[in-house]
């Protein structure tokens, strides 16, 4: 059976779309045969064992801190880091190396891999430099914005083969360079047997947030300013004035609660606003039932543009109706009038439009549901998807003359 250790940034217990995709990858990896472990880096901030096992799934922590000015101290992380992959690799001797970014994990990855002649595998899911310019901690062009990309640069050219989440990011690493035969794409994905059917509206808790019987438009996630959930509250004003009962619901937190919230408190709409807060993760399901539309008014941006997000497509799989700015990220999953609608980025007004024009046209609604579903099922279905990663160590692993490495893809 083959082994593939699975190197992290962080995992569950934690909660984020990060932690939800390893989560997804491994199950369906374990599903299909394979043996798998995961081993978490010095930014995993939570408490527990050095070995511990999350849903069913083995991770191994690594110990330790560093300190330093920028960039000593990230060389530094990677040394350390390093040596926690070596220990997991001569305890439970794993068959690949599969690296997730940041590259701060591929390149502790690739020094253990080069040491004992193991296949390593490096996954992008964003570019950590446009990340860090979405969460306002970088700035684009800045010193630490170019030493990020020429480390990652690296990481993929040491690698033996390479994933990207979606198109965007494979293109952008062509135009850099790298073959297009080395790049594999793993598209984002869900795992279909968690969701049934979607569950009736929950009016006890439409009840306790004070939710009328009009539209709800919702957004469930982190409020991060690249979100753009800002123009979401801006459009709120013009939707009532074409669809009068509507109402949005915002669910989740982060660094832009407080502006958003203060925003809301000013907007002609604040009425029909709700803010709940951050709820645990067994229970979102309950909010999900309450939302006619779910809005995702993400900025352009060369994050947005580049990277898909993983909301949307759960969304879909739930057959829920999807509304979102039309983001190069957004297009990669949404075909408008079909599976979903897409409006113009950064365009409050262009937002209600599309969100009224929606609601006032419920005769398609199941339709498009139908759809959005099919369209999840056939592309973003992880038990379809983990073939990808298989077919890729398969060759990585294939038995050469004279014990050479079979070459990148």
């Amino acid at each position: 059976m083959t082994r593939v250790l699975h190197v992290l940034d962080h995992s569950l217990p934690l909660h984020s779309g990060y932690t939800f995709r390893t989560r997804a990858i491994l199950k369906s990896q374990e599903a299909a045969g394979l043996e798998v472990r995961g081993v978490t880096g010095l930014r995993h901030a939570a408490d527990g064992p050095p070995l511990e096992t999350v849903d069913g799934l083995t991770f191994h922590r690594a110990s330790g801190s560093v300190s330093g000015p920028a960039g000593l101290r990230e060389w530094r992380e990677i040394a350390r880091f390093a040596e926690s992959i070596e220990q997991v690799v001569r305890e439970w001797r794993p068959d690949v190396l599969h690296a997730h970014s940041p590259a701060l994990c591929g390149a502790a990855a690739m020094k253990v891999a080069r040491r004992h002649g193991i296949p390593l595998v490096y996954e992008i899911r964003a570019f950590w430099e446009d990340a860090a310019v979405g969460n306002g901690t970088g700035r684009e062009g800045s010193l630490k914005y170019w030493l990020t990309r020429a480390l990652e640069n690296r990481v993929i050219a040491g690698a033996d083969a390479v994933f990207t989440i979606c198109w965007g990011l494979k293109d952008d690493l062509v135009v850099r360079g790298f073959a297009p035969g080395k790049i594999g794409l793993s598209p984002n994905g869900v795992d279909l047997s968690l969701f049934g059917e979607p569950v009736p509206r929950d009016e006890v808790l439409a009840r306790e947030l004070g939710l009328g019987s009009g539209p709800v438009i919702g957004f469930i996630g982190s409020f991060y300013d690249y979100e753009g959930l800002g123009d979401l509250v801006a459009a709120m004003p013009l939707l009532q004035a074409e669809v009068p009962g509507s109402q949005l619901l915002l669910v989740g937190g982060g660094p832009m609660d407080d502006a958003l919230r203060g925003q809301a408190q000013t907007s002609p709409a604040r009425e029909a606003i709700r803010f709940t807060g951050r709820v645990p993760h067994d229970v979102v399901e309950r909010y999900y039932s309450l939302i006619d539309v779910l809005a995702y008014p993400r900025k352009q941006s060369r994050l947005t543009d580049l990277v898909t997000p993983l909301k949307p497509l759960e969304a879909m799989a739930q057959r829920r109706l999807v509304a979102a700015s039309d983001v190069g990220g957004h297009r990669e999953l949404i075909e408008h009038g079909e599976t979903g609608v897409l409006f113009a980025a950064d365009d409050p007004a262009a937002c209600a439009a599309r969100l009224a024009s929606l609601l006032r046209n419920p005769g398609g609604w199941e339709a498009m549901r139908d759809r959005a579903r099919a369209h999840v099922a056939e592309h973003h279905d992880w038990a379809r998807n983990v073939r990808r990663y298989q077919d890729v160590y398969h060759r990585l692993l294939a038995p050469m003359p004279n014990g050479a490495m079979p070459a990148a893809a």
